[in-house]
């Protein structure tokens, strides 16, 4: 523990502003050696901590998310995952304090490439130290740390944050009652690593980077911009595309002998989702959130063996959610998850859903998402008691 737990009585919802952050006060060992001198965890809540301090949702992001997953009244702006979270909907905050924390090595507020490092006063860079999944894990446990909490109700995340959670729940099996994992992985493919090596490689390429010492503010906007884009082509399915923008063209585009700018809907479609993404996110952090999804493999933690890693489980309740169009994280990566859950022991819910959405479809499928996550919180699948209701 990298701090005193900070035994106060639960905060009030208007006490809580919208991003907060988790000073830690001695250095995070790194799970593949190096430190983070001055460690910070950005991270956001919604509902109130009870009394017991055992209501407790964690969640933990994707690749490109901020801790921003809701509104609130300190920050009314929709947040990424706004459906889901807050007073009435699946992850209810009227029984639920939830805790969504910036992963380590993103840009937005947690120590990452973009903070300053205390032994140069600069900007890490290039310098920050590999950070993999487990320190996402480990820097994530310290911001409840933090709070006072000692123990979860259930940790969930999405696609990165699916790979979270089971390195959270294997590092720390005794303190997780239940968990999610939507669109994740225990270790990734071989066509994940290849799609992400290229992405880095576009990065990489591009002359701006220098490197990995650009100034701030700065750094290899087109080579972020390329590397988006073909992400985004893997988070939606070819069927969506297809029913989407079919062949349709841009209006303005003559189509004349010799212009090569978008004339398809898709095109321009890809170069929003691009634009946007190489505007605000920083191109190192993504270097290193990229790689440490790429070295993540849970049976590092079973002597090379999933199931013995798995083993290592102790949550009563899972919930593993997937989708069939997802080429990024198949659905028998899924399957594989729910499988070992099962084998280990304890209650498991597992949903292939058919969605046209692919990798992305938890985001925009509220239709099928919503209710198995209202679902298996409510603990009306089966189950004798809801999460954070423990007799």
């Amino acid at each position: 523990m990298l701090m005193a737990l900070a035994r106060t009585p639960p905060p009030a919802p208007h006490e809580l502003p919208a991003r907060r952050f988790a000073l830690l006060g001695e250095p995070l060992r790194l799970y593949r050696g190096g430190a983070i001198e001055q460690p910070v965890v950005a991270y956001e809540c919604w509902g109130q901590l009870n009394e017991s301090r055992d209501n407790t949702v964690l969640l933990f992001t994707g690749l490109s998310p901020s801790a921003h997953a809701a509104s609130s009244p300190a920050d009314p702006r929709p947040g990424w995952w706004e459906s889901m979270i807050g007073q009435g909907r699946p992850i209810d905050t009227s029984r639920f304090f939830v805790v969504a924390v910036n992963s380590l090595g993103s840009p937005f507020g947690s120590s990452s490439p973009v903070s300053i490092d205390p032994r140069t006063g600069s900007p890490y860079g290039i310098s920050f130290p590999e950070i993999s999944v487990e320190d996402i894990a480990a820097a994530g446990r310290e911001a409840l740390r933090s709070l006072g909490i000692e123990r979860v109700a259930a940790v969930i995340g999405p696609s990165l944050g699916g790979m979270v959670v089971l390195a959270y729940c294997v590092m720390y099996a005794d303190e997780v009652d239940s968990l999610v994992t939507i669109s994740g992985a225990a270790r990734a493919t071989p066509f994940a690593i290849a799609l992400r090596s290229l992405q880095r490689e576009m990065v990489r390429s591009d002359p701006a980077w220098r490197g990995g010492n650009y100034a701030p503010g700065r750094g290899p906007r087109q080579g972020l911009r390329l590397a988006r884009k073909l992400g985004t082509i893997t988070y939606r399915s070819p069927q969506e595309w297809r029913e989407r923008f079919g062949r349709r063209r841009v209006a303005e585009v003559s189509g004349l002998a010799g212009d090569f700018r978008p004339q398809f809907e898709v095109e321009s479609y890809l170069e929003h989702q691009a634009h946007r993404f190489s505007e605000t996110f920083d191109a190192n952090a993504y270097l290193y959130l990229s790689r440490a999804m790429d070295q993540f493999d849970l049976a590092e933690h079973g002597g090379g063996s999933l199931a013995a890693a798995f083993a290592k489980f102790r949550t009563r309740r899972s919930l593993v959610l997937g989708v069939e169009t997802d080429m990024l994280f198949p659905i028998d990566q899924q399957r594989e998850i729910a499988d070992h859950l099962r084998a280990a022991g304890g209650a498991v819910e597992f949903h292939a859903f058919p969605s046209l959405q692919g990798h992305d479809a938890f985001l925009v499928d509220d239709e099928r998402f919503e209710p198995a996550m209202r679902g298996f919180l409510d603990g009306s699948r089966g189950s004798d008691q809801g999460i954070g209701d423990r007799g």
